[in-house]
């Protein structure tokens, strides 16, 4: 079953630039709060991540600005599968940011793989970690991703 992931936050003071919006590098650390996030909630906590010898991996980040955010604003970070490969290995999601008055704020879309901590390569993740990456919800331009061998 496809499940809807959000968290609420509050804009923080070292959350803003120079113009007095959210800067870009805080779009980036609340994602991959909410990603973290959503991992813990479905059993896979830092330590499990530790134990396994395995961890996300972001190989590429991209943010879409809409509407400012701002000192102390709160907000609301919606968590989707937009890409994920037959075997596992990679994943696409993205984080849509919206204010408290409903505007979407911005969206940030990470393309990332599951990676081996000791041997330093991608690897395909245990089932039950596949299973909680399936069980987002996927986007509407959600993608079937290369698996390893398909590189």
């Amino acid at each position: 079953m496809e499940e809807v992931f959000s968290v609420s936050f509050k804009a923080r003071w070292g959350d803003m630039d120079f113009n007095g919006h959210m800067a870009n590098i805080a779009y980036l650390n609340t994602s991959g709060d909410v990603r973290m996030l959503y991992f813990e909630k479905m059993g896979f906590s830092m330590r499990n991540f530790e134990k396994m010898h395995i961890g996300p991996v972001i190989m590429k980040d991209e943010i879409e600005y809409y509407r400012e955010i701002r000192l102390l604003d709160e907000f609301r970070v919606y968590y989707q599968l937009a890409g994920f490969s037959e075997d596992g290995s990679r994943f696409r999601v993205r984080n849509t940011f919206f204010r408290s008055d409903g505007k979407k704020a911005a969206t940030v879309t990470s393309t990332g793989g599951w990676l081996d901590l000791v041997h330093r390569t991608l690897i395909a993740p245990p089932r039950e970690l596949c299973a909680a990456m399936q069980g987002l919800e996927k986007t509407n331009d959600y993608a079937t991703l290369p698996a390893l061998e398909e590189k």
